[in-house]
């Protein structure tokens, strides 16, 4: 299933007829790649004055051995603090006013020395005034940050976005403030009891190397982070060739270029992290295994998950999974009254994350205590006839298609938010793969999803987790054969 954005309900609605053929579906996004390497990538929708600047970075936790787990998600809550054009800005104030105190405390002398490099900084006076949303955010394959407000701001929003990618400072009392906030964070997690459902899926799926699919860490790597790690990623990964710059919104894609290269061309191309710090190797299942996970649930959650495909090594699978996941996911498909009709469960839903480091593919199926057991045999009994030729009709193939194009429609309703999905496909397919996306989509056959199943899914070594409490577990008498499907 899409990673970005999930089929939507109301594509999921659609009647099971088949669609009529409609115009080949195409994504208007232009790019240019500057002379250092960082691509540039436009969006352009001008219904409302709003734009959005986004700068993506291929860092995250598929990046991350044990000892820099977490800290790439550290490393984006220090990337708005201030940083060398804020503090030059400051002490320009301080020596305007007549602020010596201010000026002789925080070393002004020198700071001021750094205005050659950084250029100016007058921008900075609008940037409070501008109404901007501003956040970022990080996952397994990239780390994004972005500024969002009235068209008017373009050019401030990339002055700032720049400014805070070339010159951080990470100085040490608000990296020491960040880390609890970091760690804050992680309780709240650790409190969700879905969290430890996903956590020990992903463990015992990627078995040899669990940090690359863990973006929050631990609290042991976040409390015991420094500057030094910080400055270790800037340098390894925040160069321009394993970055984008992603804006939407009302602009026209020529201001865009003509302003990027105007700003970013100062970056320094850097080495390809990715042949110095080659991306780790997941090693297959060698079995399949169950785990049971106790919490204060009343119902019961039965995740079962595998290793999929990979973007760069089998990209027809990852087509095919995404049609596969809409297919069963219709409510009138077979896999859905099986399980849903016949009350077993309350809902069951297929989903394979897009990856370029093994995407995992995961059935969560929500049930009670009482018919646990049973719904668990169900679901592998619907499992073994996945490869049947006729599990699902020619319209539920065509419509799922359909329901994958109309859900990057609706996501496409609020240009911001769909500013993330560009960043997210740059990062993990890269461009040319979602430009072509729908094609590739339109012309997946039952046979590449036949091949995809038997390839990925059909008798290969899985995890089946439960996660329930102490009494449900009692009432369900799930055993680990139950899991595994023995």
């Amino acid at each position: 299933m899409l990673a970005a954005s999930a089929v939507t309900a109301r594509a999921q609605a659609a009647a099971v007829q088949p669609a009529p053929q409609a115009a080949e579906y195409t994504i208007p996004f232009v790019t240019k790649t500057l002379a250092n390497g960082l691509e540039v990538i436009v969006y352009p929708d001008s219904s409302v004055p709003l734009v959005t600047v986004e700068l993506a970075v291929r860092n995250g936790s598929f990046t991350e051995p044990p000892e820099f787990n977490g800290l790439s998600h550290l490393y984006e809550h220090m990337f708005f603090k201030p940083n060398n054009a804020i503090a030059i800005y400051r002490c320009d104030l301080s020596k305007t006013y007549g602020n010596d105190a201010y000026f002789t405390k925080n070393n002004c002398a020198e700071t001021l020395k750094m205005k050659a490099q950084v250029g100016d900084v007058a921008y900075l006076s609008d940037l409070d005034k501008t109404g901007i949303v501003r956040n970022g955010t990080t996952q397994e394959e990239y780390v994004n940050y972005y500024y969002t407000a009235t068209s008017k701001h373009f050019e401030t929003l990339m002055h700032a976005l720049r400014d805070s990618m070339l010159y951080p400072v990470f100085d040490e009392s608000e990296f020491q403030q960040e880390i609890q906030v970091v760690l804050g964070e992680l309780d709240r997690q650790e409190s969700q009891p879905g969290y430890h459902l996903q956590t020990t899926m992903m463990d015992k799926l990627f078995y040899k190397y669990p940090s690359r699919k863990r973006p929050g860490g631990t609290r042991e790597t976040v409390a015991t982070a420094t500057t030094d790690k910080m400055r270790t990623i800037q340098k390894r990964y925040y160069v321009p060739n394993n970055s984008a710059l992603v804006i939407t919104g009302d602009v026209k894609p020529e201001d865009a270029f003509r302003l990027a290269e105007k700003l970013f061309s100062v970056w320094k191309k850097g080495d390809d992290p990715f042949v110095k710090y080659p991306l780790v190797e997941h090693p297959p299942l060698p079995k399949s295994e169950a785990a049971f996970v106790t919490q204060d649930v009343d119902n019961v959650f039965i995740q079962i998950g595998w290793q999929g495909p990979s973007i760069g090594k089998d990209n027809a699978s990852t087509y095919a999974a995404d049609v596969f996941s809409g297919i069963v996911g219709q409510p009138d498909s077979q896999f859905q009254r099986a399980l849903i009709d016949k009350g077993l469960a309350v809902s069951v839903d297929v989903h394979y994350y897009t990856q370029r480091n093994v995407g995992p593919i995961r059935i969560t199926l929500v049930t009670t205590p009482a018919k646990a057991k049973q719904a668990v045999a169900a679901l592998y009994q619907e499992i073994a006839k996945f490869t049947s030729p006729d599990y699902y009709s020619d319209a539920e193939l065509a419509n799922a298609k359909t329901a994958l194009e109309s859900s990057d429609l609706f996501s496409r309703e609020k240009v911001s938010d769909y500013t993330h999905n560009l960043s997210f496909w740059w990062s993990s397919t890269g461009t040319d793969y979602y430009r072509d996306y729908y094609k590739h989509l339109r012309a997946t056959s039952r046979a590449d999803v036949d091949r995809y199943i038997k390839t990925y899914i059909a008798g290969k070594p899985h995890v089946g987790v439960a996660m329930l409490s102490e009494a449900g577990r009692i009432e369900s008498k799930l055993t680990d054969g139950d899991l595994i499907g023995k």
